[in-house]
């Protein structure tokens, strides 16, 4: 199975530039400053998943030139992650599908606060479609998208489904609990989807004491917004080509690795390469930043690998 990671954003929760910050590196002329809220797409295994939709949400769908995804995984429910999820409502129309969105339950209770029109039961023509899926830190199977059930819109009315007797009934909003790869029962999920399934790896952390899922596919893992990593989340970190850490600034901060706290963990965890996102305009212009990681990492004894990520880098395994 074959993955491969591009950084949609690599900003934090301000993005970079700041508005109204005049610093060096807000503004830089240098492209790799320009950084979206921290978002990820993946391609594994012939699935197209996109990690977090924060407020950047259209304009990296815009700039990746992305027209279906089949799953939608969340991290967290902070604004800077699913700030975006609104603009699902294009793909619904163009892609003609339900956004499979995997979530734990947290997060999907500040989705109904937040988004409740999108759980209406007579919802407004044209709110978006949404299919929820609750994980939690254990391995689950994401599927393939089927022909099954594809949306038509109806003006003034908005998205039905066509039974196989050419009646058209309301989508309703279903809530599934996600297939656990462990599971010897499976049979797919309530929506219809089955055939051969693709394990995704959740891997728990703490932003500051708020339980928050990173994400392993194959050989890649994506960490973000984390300022602990359990012990025992470590074995599922072995052997990666890839690593993502997030970190902000230099000095300790209550909700996310600092610099010397994720140089240490990518130390510990040995991936070929590391690479740092959700990044702050604390730290230098990219140039710069590379430089001085190669000094930091040269101190601490590993392998000159840790850089920072920029938006629009693809990395695979």
């Amino acid at each position: 199975m074959r993955a491969s990671l591009t950084f949609l954003g690599t900003g934090t929760s301000q993005g970079v530039p700041i508005i109204g910050c005049r610093c060096p590196v807000c503004m830089s002329q240098d492209s790799h400053d320009k950084r979206f809220r921290s978002s990820a797409l993946v391609d594994f295994d012939g699935l197209r998943i996109l990690v977090d939709a924060g407020p950047d949400f259209r304009s990296q769908m815009l700039a990746a030139g992305v027209r279906h995804l089949d799953a939608i995984l969340l991290t967290h429910n902070h604004k800077d992650h699913t700030g975006g999820l609104d603009d699902i409502r294009s793909l619904n129309y163009i892609d003609r599908r339900v956004a499979e969105i995997y979530c734990e339950p947290l997060v999907l209770e500040t989705l109904r606060r937040e988004y409740a029109y999108a759980f209406a039961e007579d919802k407004y023509p044209g709110a978006p479609e949404w299919h929820i899926h609750l994980i939690d830190d254990k391995p689950f199977i994401l599927y393939p998208d089927t022909e099954e059930k594809a949306l038509e819109w109806v003006h003034d009315v908005g998205y039905r489904y066509r039974t196989a007797d050419g009646n058209l009934i309301p989508t309703g909003n279903p809530l599934d609990e996600a297939e656990r790869a462990d599971d010897p029962q499976f049979t797919g999920t309530a929506c219809g989807i089955r055939g051969n399934g693709t394990e995704i790896i959740p891997i728990r952390g703490l932003h500051h004491s708020m339980p928050v899922l990173g994400f392993r596919f194959g050989d890649i893992a994506y960490i973000t917004d984390m300022s602990t990593l359990p012990a025992g989340e470590m074995a599922k970190l072995r052997n990666l080509k890839h690593l993502t850490l997030n970190t902000v600034g230099y000095h300790p901060h209550h909700s996310h690795f600092s610099l010397d706290e994720a140089l240490d963990l990518a130390g510990r965890i040995g991936a070929q390469h590391t690479w740092l996102t959700h990044l702050s305009h604390a730290f230098p212009s990219h140039e710069a930043f590379c430089e001085e990681l190669k000094a930091r990492c040269a101190d601490r004894g590993i392998p000159p690998t840790v850089l920072p990520a920029y938006d629009g880098l693809t990395i695979s395994d």
